[in-house]
């Protein structure tokens, strides 16, 4: 007599969904206050007219905070108290963590924080900017809330779509997460001002528009939990009339971090992670200020080709996660993807000065962008078992963390002129007038920081290649195998 599997709510298409809607939500308002300077950031070559008064060096050193607390033994630690406790308390107590980072940079950007006591402390303190250290500050909380409550997705969606459409669903959710950054990057250049004077109360208005972003953000996560609650549930019942018991194997314990750590393929594919996603997430940060030198356009003509590269993954990462799912042969996708971010990062180092180029380079970029994490993301759950899935994409989140906070402090500084002091002759004197580098000196910045992206790009096409060679050794992994094979 054969015993009749019984349902559960993840074997309904409508509850699965659903459930990835909610759980892309959150990370939709992630990505849409990370990148709510990307397309306007050469507003800090001129911090004279900036009130905010931060300048390149200094919005690097911003922006690199993401990843601060998250390298510094955050991102793992958090990563095992997931595995631990649980995707709902643990990623519900990161969520929380995100929100509060982003009230935190929301009060440092604001007019209200200027002239206030706290600003007035962290002054005496010794800090030149006060708004920049507290900016600072909230950025590396809300980065590592941010990054746990992505791990927390991802583990998430293998669990509710493992054995079905998988690559697909973790396309969808980067596609939605990516339009929060598409978002960001088409309504900066309308909500901050790129000519002219720019106020505390102009330039934080992106902030606020996320942090709103991130309250719906928190009303989705919960709705998630009422279907994962009834989840376990049906799955403790069907394993109860299995007469099913979990056994030692199945439990987390902190030695699995070893067995994590001495896996090559997962060595390779966080490798890979650092060097690939530096290419495009750090580039991202500067991406308008390296495209106005090097092509000769406007700012904002610079800000809306910028958005090219959001919108491109939105449409391509569902697809190719699909064509994973039937197809197979992720590790070529991923060697594929690594040679077109190289190729996009030579022409925007040195094609010709056309802005055809431009956009060229950024559609290419962001065919690689969709290319590689479709394959890449989904591979983690054949190599590592599901219950020490949180720590593994901790541990890859962790190495790629290490990249996002030295490559943008890195290419920050690259980019930051040098003010040059003249003498102009007045009157009956002379008068010191600070002046920013010129048209030749950005360029050449332009072109040193592309360097670094090419450089990188150049790695991570090595470390795809080992990643093919490792999958060819290793078959029963099935790293190359479609992940739902029609019956």
């Amino acid at each position: 007599m054969v015993q009749k599997l019984q349902s559960v709510l993840r074997d309904s298409k409508t509850a699965r969904w659903l459930v990835l809607l909610c759980l892309s939500l959150p990370m939709f308002a992630s990505y849409f206050f990370d990148d709510i300077f990307s397309t306007v950031s050469q507003i800090f070559n001129n911090p004279e007219f900036l009130e905010l008064g931060w300048n390149s060096a200094n919005y690097g050193v911003y922006g690199g905070a993401y990843s601060l607390l998250c390298v510094f033994g955050g991102l793992i630690i958090c990563g095992m108290l997931l595995d631990k406790w649980g995707v709902r308390f643990t990623g519900t107590l990161f969520v929380i963590l995100m929100v509060t980072g982003s009230v935190i940079v929301v009060y440092a950007l604001s007019p209200m924080f200027k002239d206030s006591a706290v600003a007035g402390f962290i002054g005496s303190l010794g800090f030149a900017k006060p708004s920049l250290t507290l900016a600072t500050a909230g950025c590396a909380i809300f980065g590592l809330g941010s990054e746990i409550a992505g791990v927390a997705v991802t583990k998430s969606i293998a669990k509710w779509f493992k054995g079905k459409e998988m690559a697909l669903a973790m396309g969808l959710q980067l596609a939605l997460a990516r339009l929060g950054t598409a978002a960001a990057m088409l309504i900066a250049p309308m909500a901050i001002s790129i000519k002219g004077e720019i106020p505390l109360s102009e330039s934080n208005n992106m902030a606020e528009i996320g942090l709103f972003l991130m309250i719906i953000a928190i009303v989705t996560w919960f709705v998630f939990i009422s279907f994962d609650k009834r989840l376990d549930k049906q799955d403790a019942e069907a394993a109860a009339a299995n007469n099913a018991k979990k056994s030692d194997d199945d439990k987390f314990k902190f030695s699995d971090i070893g067995k994590i750590l001495t896996n090559k393929n997962f060595i390779l594919i966080a490798l890979l992670c650092v060097f690939f996603y530096c290419c495009i997430i750090s580039f991202k940060r500067f991406a308008t200020s390296i495209l106005i030198p090097r092509f000769g356009l406007d700012a904002d003509i610079a800000s809306y080709m910028a958005t090219l590269l959001p919108f491109t993954p939105i449409i391509f990462t569902p697809l190719f996660g699909s064509l994973v799912d039937y197809k197979g042969k992720a590790t070529t996708w991923m060697i594929i993807g690594s040679f077109i971010v190289l190729l996009s990062h030579l022409i925007f180092g040195f094609a010709p000065n056309l802005a055809i180029f431009g956009f060229i380079s950024f559609a290419l970029l962001g065919i690689g962008y969709s290319l590689v994490p479709a394959a890449m993301w989904q591979s983690v759950p054949k190599i590592i078992p599901e219950n020490k899935l949180g720590t593994a994409y901790s541990l890859i989140y962790w190495v790629q963390n290490m990249g996002m906070l030295l490559v943008p402090i890195v290419i920050g500084g690259i980019l930051n002129p040098n003010p040059k002091l003249l003498w102009v002759k007045l009157n009956d004197g002379y008068i010191g007038v600070l002046k920013s580098a010129d048209d030749a000196e950005k360029l050449s910045r332009a072109v040193n920081a592309e360097l670094v992206f090419i450089g990188l790009a150049c790695i991570a096409i090595l470390v795809s290649f080992l990643l093919k060679k490792s999958s060819k050794n290793h078959p029963e992994l099935r790293l190359d195998k479609p992940n739902k094979v029609k019956k």
